[in-house]
């Protein structure tokens, strides 16, 4: 069981609004992918396991996911936080907040562990933890908030099985080395003498 941080938990503000909880992750994720330059181009360049989809997939999924991922947050916080539920309902609701802001981090810091950084060893870390911890808030807000928030997480938790695959499948067929991958950015003309 998990403990409501509020240091740790994004302001209730967001939980309350059903805008902001699903444009956040969403804006939030699209400004991270942004930020990591030439993530197709560095992708294509790497040995690849079986079953990659192309780049141009991971965008479309991606926001959907993290819409439906806002919208299980709202649903679960502002239903399970009501004055008629139980305390356990409510404590329930609270700590998967909590949860919820810190599996956010852990998405969030993926991409550039992974591409800004060359880290698949750190990112393998960091999306094995992000399954575990998206798996019990599923299992929480599923269980004992609202059976709907749980069940909005399962596709999150399917991609986030298939990206752990394809982290490790990486990393291994690259020889968890990915330092000239993650050296692959700035200017163009320097990135077509390396290439």
């Amino acid at each position: 069981m998990t403990t409501y941080i509020p240091q740790l938990t994004l302001p209730e503000a967001v939980f309350n609004s059903l805008p902001a909880s699903i444009l956040l992750p969403i804006a939030l994720g699209t400004a991270v992918g942004y930020g990591t330059r030439h993530t197709p181009r560095q992708y294509l360049s790497l040995k690849q396991p079986p079953l990659r989809p192309p780049p141009w997939v991971f965008g479309p999924v991606w926001t959907v996911l993290y819409g439906m991922m806002g919208y299980a947050a709202y649903r679960a916080v502002n239903i399970g936080t009501s004055l008629l539920n139980s305390a356990s309902t409510i404590a329930a609701a609270r700590n998967g907040s909590t949860l919820y802001t810190i599996q956010l981090g852990l998405n969030l810091a993926w991409m550039p562990l992974f591409f800004g950084l060359g880290r698949p060893v750190a990112a393998t870390l960091d999306i094995v933890s992000l399954l575990g911890v998206n798996g019990y808030l599923a299992y929480l807000w599923g269980g004992s908030v609202d059976r709907t928030a749980g069940w909005l997480l399962a596709p999150y938790l399917a991609w986030l099985g298939f990206a752990t695959y394809l982290t490790v499948g990486v990393g291994h067929l690259n020889g968890w080395d990915l330092t000239n991958i993650a050296a692959f950015g700035g200017d163009d003309k320097e990135n077509k003498k390396r290439a």
